[in-house]
C-alpha cells in the first residue's frame, strides 16, 4: 500500500517533538543521584561586583587606616585591575546595624534585606580566580576564566533535565549588556539544546515567535512537524547532535507561542504583587525581571539567571547615583521576591542566590594630592567578598565565614565558586563529581578537579 507523503511526515513525527525534548533535555541518566532538596535555581548576579564592605561585611578598622596605605604583607603578591601602588584604605561611609534573630549585620543601603535576615544566610569569605569582568563572568558561571565551557544553567540543564513541556529549562534576562556576552549563558562543548534562552520583556519575550502574517496556528504544527520528520531521517543517517537539538528547539518554539505571552504578562498579576516588587507592566527592569523570575519557577523553569547591571563602581561610593542608587534598584524587588517565593511555598525547594562575579577592594581606587579623589570608588577584588542565599535546602539565618579587619581576605571558613557550584548542585541532588561530559578525550565536569560542598550552610 502506497502512502501519501503528507500522511508519511504526519505519522513519521507523532510524538517526535516530545520524545526530542525529553532526550535531549538531560544527560542520559536525567535523575537526581540522591533525594534533592532543590528543584529550581534563581541566580541574581549584580553585573560589575557589589562593595561587600559597603553592604554585608561591616569594617570599622578602616577608619582606623583611612587614607593610610595598605600593610605590604596583605597586598604582596595581589594583582588588580586598576588600583595604584600604595592607595589608602576607604573606609564605608555606611552605617550598620544587626537585624533579626539571627543577628545579621546589614549596612542601611538595604533596608528592606534587612528586614529579611532571617530568611537570607550571608556568605562574607567569598573568592574566586579571577579579577576581571569577562574571566569573572566566566568563572562565576562555568568555572573556568576562559570560553569554551558550559554555563551552571546548562549543567543543570543537561544533568536534570526539564520540569516543563512549555517553557524552556534554562532562562536568561538583563537589564543591560554584561562583558562576557552570550557566553555567560552559553552551553560550552555540550549539546546546544542546553544553553540559556534570552528573555526579552514585552509580549514576545523571544526574537521571531510570532507566526508570520495569514499563518495559522493549524499550518505552522504542519510545517513543524514536516521539518521535524526530516531532520530525524537526517539525525538517523548522521547520528549528529545538533540535529535533535533543532527538533527540540522547534517544537520549543511552537510551544512559546502559547506559553511565552501568557508567562510574560505580569499585569495579570494583582497591584498589591506588583507594587511590592515596585514592577511596572511594560518595564525593562530589575523588579520586573524578579517577579517574572518566580512565574518562571512556579510554571516549572528549572534556572533563571536574572543579570543587573550597573554593579562597578570604580567611583561614586558615596554619590547618590553610584553605588545608593543600584542598591536603592536592587534591595526592593530582591526582597519582594524573597516574600513571594515563601509565601507561594516556592522558597523551600527554589535556591536564589545572588552575587557578583567578584566584589570590591577596601582600599581607594585613586587618590589625589589631597588624599581622595572627590567621589572615591572601589577596584576590583577576588579575594574576600560576599554573597546571598535563600531558600532550597539552605539554613537560613546564618552569616558564614568572616575576612580580616580589612576585609581583604577570608580569616574564617573560605569558600571558593567551586564550592558554591558543588553546594548548590548538592541542593539539586547532584553529586557534582559524577556530573561529567567527554570532550576531546577527557571527562569534564562544572567543577573541574575541585570543589565541595560546604556542609555549614546546608539546612
Amino acid at each position: 500500500m502506497r502512502m501519501h507523503r503528507r500522511a508519511f511526515l504526519r505519522a513519521g513525527t507523532a510524538g517526535l517533538g516530545s520524545i526530542a525534548l525529553q532526550s535531549l533535555l538531560g544527560a542520559d541518566d536525567s535523575a537526581p543521584h540522591f533525594a534533592p532538596k532543590a528543584k529550581h535555581i534563581i541566580f541574581l548576579h549584580m553585573l560589575g561586583g557589589p562593595s561587600q564592605v559597603d553592604m554585608l561585611d561591616p569594617k570599622p578598622a578602616l577608619a582606623k587606616y583611612a587614607g593610610k596605605p595598605m600593610p605590604e604583607s596583605i597586598l604582596k603578591g595581589k594583582q588588580f585591575a586598576f588600583i595604584p601602588e600604595g592607595a589608602g584604605a576607604l573606609e564605608s561611609p555606611y552605617k550598620f546595624a544587626q537585624y533579626g534573630q539571627s543577628g545579621a549585620w546589614f549596612s542601611e543601603l538595604t533596608p528592606e534585606l534587612a528586614k529579611r535576615a532571617d530568611d537570607l544566610t550571608v556568605v562574607r569569605s567569598m573568592q574566586t580566580d579571577e579579577f576581571n569582568h569577562g574571566a569573572g563572568e566566566l568563572f562565576l558561571h562555568t568555572g573556568f576564566g576562559r570560553l569554551g565551557r558550559p554555563t551552571f544553567g546548562s549543567w543543570v540543564s543537561y544533568g536534570l533535565g526539564s520540569l516543563s513541556d512549555s517553557l524552556p529549562t534554562f532562562v536568561v534576562m538583563s537589564t543591560g549588556p554584561n562583558t562576557a556576552g552570550n557566553s555567560a549563558w552559553g552551553s560550552g562543548f555540550l549539546p546546544s539544546v542546553h544553553q540559556g534562552v534570552k528573555f526579552r520583556s514585552g509580549a514576545e519575550p523571544v526574537h521571531y515567535l510570532a507566526n508570520p502574517d495569514r499563518v495559522g496556528r493549524e499550518h505552522q504544527r504542519q510545517v513543524i512537524d514536516g521539518v521535524s520528520a526530516l531532520n530525524q531521517l537526517a539525525h538517523q543517517r548522521y547520528e549528529d547532535p545538533e540535529i535533535a537539538t533543532r527538533i527540540a528547539q522547534y517544537e520549543m518554539a511552537f510551544r512559546l507561542q502559547s506559553s511565552g505571552p501568557e508567562l510574560m504578562e505580569i499585569e495579570s498579576e494583582p497591584q498589591h504583587v506588583l507594587d511590592a516588587y515596585g514592577a511596572k507592566p511594560g518595564a525593562s527592569s530589575y523588579a520586573n525581571m524578579c517577579l517574572l523570575a518566580r512565574r518562571m519557577v512556579e510554571r516549572g523553569v528549572r534556572f533563571v539567571q536574572v543579570m543587573m547591571a550597573g554593579w562597578d563602581h570604580h567611583s561614586a561610593i558615596y554619590s547618590q547615583g553610584g553605588l545608593p542608587r543600584s542598591c536603592h534598584m536592587m534591595d526592593q524587588p530582591t526582597a519582594a521576591l524573597i516574600d513571594d517565593l515563601k509565601q507561594r511555598g516556592l522558597l523551600d525547594d527554589t535556591l536564589v542566590i545572588w552575587t557578583g562575579e567578584f566584589g570590591r577592594t577596601p582600599m581607594v581606587q585613586a587618590i589625589s594630592p589631597t588624599g581622595f579623589m572627590q567621589d572615591p570608588g572601589r577596584d576590583h577584588h577576588k579575594d574576600g567578598f560576599s554573597l546571598m542565599l535563600a531558600g532550597g535546602g539552605i539554613k537560613p539565618g546564618l552569616t558564614y565565614g568572616s575576612t580580616d579587619d580589612f576585609g581583604f581576605q577570608p580569616s574564617e571558613n573560605p569558600v571558593h565558586v567551586h564550592d558554591l557550584h558543588a553546594t548548590a548542585l548538592h541542593l539539586l541532588g547532584v553529586d557534582h563529581t559524577k556530573l561529567t561530559f567527554k570532550h576531546q578525550g577527557r571527562y569534564f565536569r562544572l567543577t573541574d578537579v575541585h570543589g565541595h560542598v560546604v556542609k555549614d550552610l546546608l539546612a
